[in-house]
């Protein structure tokens, strides 16, 4: 059986705080990845670039928030779900095993809210044995309506993109009902525990959904 080490975080943009009281943490969420120690670290609310923030703080990064959260060794996949007046923001994978394609699916529900769906294909290799995993990264509406509509849009998607007997993970950045969720993974799945602001869950492929607010690690 498969067994892979994955992490989930919302990292809301790299920022904390609001007005004069607003600070950079990209860094320290670097760190934080860093210590995961995962296979595959999913993110939601990543920044691809934000001119008025590049100003404000001294020490914004050059490159895009996924290029810069990647450890040494990690691809990064990075795919737009909003474009605002100064930049653009959306779900990123960070990946220790070879990146095989991605894609990007809208699953925007209304006009106010801009969402989106990543898909990476990646090759990973078990006993000697490679295996391609269908890693989904969703960052959900936060209108409870809207959310439910958007887990039945991710059931319809994964019944036509992803083989019937291929393994495939879904992490949510703001998770809907989990009973909801596994409605999509009933082969294999583990719910998630919380311990203060990080759920911790262990479960095997070849299904698993994984819905969480704070960063996650199965």
């Amino acid at each position: 059986m498969l067994r892979l080490r994955v992490a989930t975080y919302n990292i809301h943009k790299g920022v904390q705080g609001v007005g004069t009281a607003r600070r950079l943490e990209i860094h320290n969420l670097g760190h934080a990845v860093e210590q995961f120690d995962a296979d595959l670290v999913c993110l939601q609310e990543v920044r691809l670039h934000h001119r008025l923030q590049a100003r404000r703080f001294r020490r914004w990064p050059h490159e895009g928030q996924a290029e810069y959260l990647a450890p040494e060794g990690y691809e990064a996949v990075y795919r737009t779900n909003a474009i605002t007046r100064h930049g653009e923001h959306g779900n990123a994978l960070l990946s220790r095993w070879p990146v095989l394609s991605h894609r990007h699916h809208n699953i925007s529900d209304h006009r106010f809210e801009q969402r989106g769906l990543l898909h990476v294909k990646v090759n990973v290799t078990a006993q000697n044995q490679p295996q391609v995993v269908h890693v989904l990264v969703v960052h959900l509406g936060l209108i409870p309506a809207s959310r439910e509509r958007q887990v039945q849009q991710l059931k319809r998607y994964i019944l036509r993109e992803v083989p019937h007997t291929g393994a495939y993970l879904a992490t949510f950045g703001r998770g809907p009902a989990l009973e909801r969720a596994a409605e999509m993974a009933p082969a294999s799945r583990s719910e998630p525990t919380r311990t203060g602001q990080r759920s911790i869950t262990s479960a095997r492929l070849p299904a698993l959904t994984i819905s969480a607010k704070s960063p996650c690690r199965a």
